[in-house]
């Protein structure tokens, strides 16, 4: 049996087309990938907004693949909108494809966090600052204290694509971690980090995750897989 797993993503992003399917390769189901594009260039207010409303076609769109579980795949087009957006979001959609899975990035990474068992964190996003803040704010409005955070001030969409591990590792290796329970390396399933959160694990001493692989978990949960994953951090570590 092949698992169908539709991905809602912004038009310019490249990375979570790469990461997931790279992600569930090492799982022993098999799985298929099918995405619809929102139009989004820069990561700002108005075009995650004007991205948001381009919604409706996207889900009806992947209805026709009958996928079996839906990913809306930007973690910060629903954190933007304030705290509860990706419940709200998920509950519209489920509305819609009553027999799909239906997850979001954001809401992947607050369960992820809980699976966990993590309380404080720190993150690394790609985001200009203000966006930035609304992502803080989002997590501490669903129980987190988030003790410190870094901002890569990248709001080209398609740069966000390009950032250098070695830019993130450097931002992480900067914040106050001693009294963290987590640290997100990238906060974004545009900025690539799936090859840091092993070696951040061993480096940091605390589990890591990433938009990546929390959403890899939200998928196999969502779909009552076995959630375990090699080499893909603590969090896919084991079937929970």
């Amino acid at each position: 049996m092949t698992h169908r797993i539709g991905l809602i993503v912004p038009s310019s992003n490249v990375t979570v087309e790469t990461e997931l399917p790279a992600l569930l390769a090492r799982h022993p189901e098999r799985f298929s990938f099918h995405s619809s594009r929102m139009r989004m260039h820069q990561v700002s207010p108005e075009e995650l907004k004007a991205m948001n409303a381009q919604r409706e076609r996207c889900v009806a769109e992947l209805a026709d693949a009958h996928v079996d579980a839906l990913l809306y795949a930007c973690l910060v087009a629903l954190m933007a909108q304030g705290p509860g957006e990706h419940q709200r979001v998920e509950a519209e959609l489920r509305t819609q494809l009553a027999d799909t899975a239906i997850l979001s990035s954001a809401g992947a990474l607050v369960a992820g966090l809980r699976a966990l068992g993590a309380s404080r964190i720190a993150l690394v996003t790609p985001y200009l600052r203000p966006l930035a803040e609304q992502v803080v704010a989002y997590l501490e409005a669903e129980g987190f204290t988030v003790l410190d955070w870094a901002a890569l001030e990248v709001g080209d969409n398609t740069e966000v694509g390009c950032i250098p591990g070695e830019r993130v590792l450097a931002a992480a290796r900067g914040l106050d971690l001693t009294s963290a329970d987590a640290l997100i390396i990238s906060a974004c399933v545009q900025m690539p980090s799936l090859d840091l959160v092993a070696p951040a694990e061993e480096e940091f001493g605390i589990p890591v995750l990433s938009a990546a692989t929390a959403g890899a978990y939200a998928l196999l949960t969502g779909l009552g897989l076995d959630s375990a994953i090699p080499d893909a951090g603590r969090l896919l570590a084991a079937s929970r």
